[in-house]
């Protein structure tokens, strides 16, 4: 399968689960500490996690309660596609696009209320590296799972060194979120994982810088960093990947 092709099938697989994520993003955006939404505003019962953030019983006229589907769904298949032409037909893509829409649905909800879902950021760090672990079992990957699961713990590890040291400035939700960015960030190896460790805080440090000089923040305002960590491991991964 041509490289152009390829891309074009995971932009649809993308493009598909983004737009399952809207009813997910309304029901995780909760402020720390408080039970996950189960009622749209009109205060009917939602019975499923995923699909349109629409409500079926407050009838066609009511407006979405939660994000439109465009943006997801396009977020989600850019992504899918950069992945699919930088790893090309080895068989990591698949675990790629397993977890893309994860992480564009945890950068999300993180950016709206500074929050990282446990039952989100939990079975990531296990699945990251289990499904890498099958990975490695198939011909023509060009990674390393040992390096993955060391990955995994050196950079949990090391957020985890930097939660103690500053609470305020980093959550227990990104050092559980980095458990599993870090077994992907090494399957390609140790530069990889730096690289996008490096990526997260570059483009964290110039969002924050940002919002100073536009005055909507200050030096010690608390910003999300986990759609920088996210962000920055989809740039280590574009590298890692078209490098190996």
């Amino acid at each position: 399968m041509s490289t152009g092709l390829l891309a074009a099938v995971a932009a649809l697989w993308g493009a598909a689960t983004g737009a399952l994520l809207p009813r997910a993003v309304y029901r995780f955006s909760v402020p720390s500490g408080e039970d996950w939404r189960d009622q749209c505003p009109g205060e009917h019962p939602l019975g499923r996690w995923i699909g349109r953030a629409r409500c079926e019983r407050c009838g066609p006229t009511e407006p979405s309660y939660g994000p439109g589907v465009a943006a997801p769904a396009i977020a989600t298949a850019l992504v899918c596609a950069a992945l699919a032409a930088a790893t090309g037909t080895r068989p990591e893509l698949g675990v790629w696009l397993l977890l893309a829409p994860v992480g564009v649905l945890l950068a999300v909800v993180d950016f709206r209320v500074k929050r990282l879902p446990d039952v989100l950021t939990l079975p990531l760090a296990g699945t990251a590296p289990a499904l890498l672990g099958a990975a490695a079992l198939v011909p023509e990957h060009a990674g390393d799972w040992l390096t993955a699961l060391y990955g995994g713990l050196a950079l949990g590890g090391a957020f985890f060194v930097l939660f103690l040291i500053n609470p305020g400035g980093m959550g227990f939700g990104d050092v559980k979120l980095a458990l599993g960015l870090g077994a992907a960030l090494g399957w390609y190896g140790w530069p990889t994982v730096m690289l996008g460790t490096f990526a997260a805080f570059l483009l964290g440090a110039l969002y924050g810088g940002a919002l100073v000089v536009v005055r909507r923040a200050g030096r010690k305002t608390a910003i999300a960093f986990g759609p920088f960590l996210i962000t920055g491991a989809f740039v280590g991964l574009l590298i890692g990947a078209y490098a190996a």
